[in-house]
This record gives structure tokens, C-alpha cells and sequence, in this order.
């Protein structure tokens, strides 16, 4: 993994930790459950964020070699990984 997309997964996880902690806080304080379940949201698609991350990293590196996989393909197996994840971030 190159150095700008480690520390673009570090951020993110960073974010979801803070959400998490977050979370801890409201729970504490007794917040309503409607804003409990937006941050247990956020804190989800943060964590499906980073997946999808490292998951087309491991694609990249691991799964397909550099002769196979054409920009075009990874182009569109990204943009297939996008769409699973908005549709099972949904559905769920």
C-alpha cells in the first residue's frame, strides 16, 4: 500500500474511532436512540469505507497481476465494489 492511501485509511479509522468514543459519550449521557443510531451509522460506513479500501488493494496487489489488470478493469471492478457496498449498506 503506497504511503497517501495508508494514511488516507489511518484518517478514516482515526474518524471512526473518535465516532466510536463518540458513541461511548451519548450512551453514557443517556442521548436519545435516534441520535445513537445516526452515529452507529456513521461509524458503519466509515468502517465499510475503509474496507472497500483495502479491499481494492488487495485486488490490485494480490488478486489480479499488473500484465491482467487493465486501468479500464480496475476502473470498473471499483466502481462494482462501490456499488455492492451503497447496496448492502442499504439493505441491512
Amino acid at each position: 500500500m503506497e504511503a497517501d492511501e495508508t494514511k488516507r485509511l489511518l484518517d478514516r479509522l482515526s474518524r471512526v474511532e473518535g465516532q466510536v468514543r463518540g458513541l461511548r459519550g451519548m450512551l453514557e449521557d443517556g442521548r436519545c436512540c435516534e441520535d445513537v443510531l445516526t452515529q452507529l451509522l456513521a461509524a458503519r460506513s466509515g468502517l465499510e469505507q475503509a474496507s472497500i479500501l483495502i479491499l481494492d488493494r488487495h485486488i490490485e496487489d494480490c488478486v489480479l497481476d499488473s500484465e491482467s489488470a487493465t486501468p479500464e478493469m480496475m476502473t470498473k471492478l471499483r466502481e462494482a465494489l462501490r456499488l455492492w457496498s451503497r447496496h448492502t449498506v442499504q439493505t441491512n
